[in-house]
């Protein structure tokens, strides 16, 4: 079955440390976890003080308390809710559980039961673990990480301004592709 820590370490890889890009629509972000969509998440408390502080924002990878917090975060909201660790594949439950951290856990559960042919409600439960786990999973990560770009396409389409975003996004797809 999928292991949570290697695949948390793969989603801070992409997601960075500390942000605030003007331009980005979750405003300030610390490893992904943005103010303006997770403004009740007890780390930005941590945060704002050390921002009063100097080393800042450097200083944040050394709380060891912080930096627990944000695992809870994302074992919580994104791997549990996808329940990845029914999954039996490490590559296939790491590569969903990314692409929820991107774009949103229900987006990515129906891409997912898009491509292994299970009922597209945005929750993967029993059928959909069963249709992922008897799915190849060479072919799975192929089909999903044309499912992402297309996706990405469809987020300029509708947002050109977005499109800054757009190669860092396909290069994220293209790295949970490992068949």
């Amino acid at each position: 079955m999928a292991q949570f820590q290697p695949a948390l370490q793969k989603v801070l890889a992409h997601e960075g440390g500390y942000g605030n890009d003007p331009n980005d629509p979750g405003g300030e972000t610390y490893k992904g976890i943005a103010r303006k969509m997770q403004g009740n998440w007890s780390g930005w408390a941590q945060i704002d003080q050390y921002k009063k502080q100097p080393g800042f924002p450097t200083s944040l990878e050394k709380d060891t308390a912080l930096q627990s917090l944000i695992a809870k975060f994302y074992q919580l909201n994104f791997w549990n809710t996808i329940n990845a660790d029914q999954i039996v594949n490490q590559a296939v439950a790491e590569s969903i559980f990314d692409f929820g951290v991107n774009v949103g856990v229900k987006k990515s559960a129906m891409l997912a039961q898009k491509v292994v042919g299970a009922a597209v409600d945005g929750s993967i439960g029993v059928h959909s673990l069963e249709n992922l786990n008897a799915f190849n999973p060479d072919h799975f990560l192929a089909a999903f990480t044309i499912e992402k770009i297309a996706y990405y396409i469809d987020i300029i389409k509708k947002k050109p301004s977005s499109k800054v975003y757009f190669y860092g996004w396909v290069c994220r797809a293209l790295e949970g592709y490992q068949a």
